[in-house]
């Protein structure tokens, strides 16, 4: 989780880039002092040439600045996000994600095609990428749900597991209908761990930008 108390600090690209403009900055007033004190009196140095250069480095510190704000804003929204997900525990949501679990002899995902399909084709494979099955699906525009009954093109059951499920769907002139495949589930549990915040659904892991919808969980 990100570490509110340490917003203050600075990325090592923005302690570097700090480090080498103070370090520039010092050799150049060491060089600007040298040249004054060293200077020809019938013709001395351009003083315009040495404030364009001072309000060069100032830029470049300011630029420097609002690059650090920037980190700062973006590590305040990945804290809120983190914290908020927190709450997704308990709740349905749907993701855009292929994988769904086979429970009890069911599976359940929804695809949305933008627009009249002439053919949709649903491809179910296993964890390890495996072919388990090959189904016709629905070609009319807009949601549609599939619910898959486990069994695998021999007729066999298959057992429970992660499932995923890839949709081709091609119009009259053969061109394709790209489908948004999604899975809803129960949030059973938030990883933050990691650069992204991960939300589990049962055995289905997805980042949490993946998911659409959030809704609490219906009472039986």
């Amino acid at each position: 989780m990100v570490d509110i108390s340490a917003l203050g600090g600075s990325s090592p690209s923005l302690t570097n880039s700090r480090t080498g403009l103070a370090d520039n900055m010092e050799m150049f007033l060491t060089l600007l002092t040298e040249q004054m004190k060293n200077q020809d009196p019938l013709d001395p140095l351009d003083s315009t040439q040495f404030v364009n250069q001072l309000v060069d480095f100032s830029s470049v510190e300011q630029q420097i600045n609002q690059n650090q704000n920037l980190e700062n804003i973006l590590l305040v929204q990945s804290a809120a996000a983190q914290t908020s997900s927190v709450g997704y525990i308990g709740r349905e949501a749907t993701a855009s994600t292929p994988a769904a679990v086979l429970e009890d002899g069911s599976a359940n995902w929804q695809y949305v095609l933008p627009r009249e399909a002439e053919s949709t084709s649903l491809t179910i494979t296993d964890a390890s990428g495996r072919l388990v099955a090959r189904l016709n699906g629905e070609t009319g525009e807009g949601p549609q749900t599939f619910s898959w009954d486990g069994t695998n093109a021999a007729g066999a059951q298959m057992p429970d597991g992660v499932y995923s499920l890839e949709v081709t769907s091609l119009d009259g002139n053969g061109d394709t209908v790209a489908a948004d495949v999604r899975t809803s589930g129960i949030v059973t549990g938030i990883d933050l761990s990691g650069s992204e915040v991960i939300v589990a659904m049962g055995g289905v892991r997805v980042p949490l930008s993946s998911i659409q919808s959030l809704q609490e969980r219906a009472q039986n």
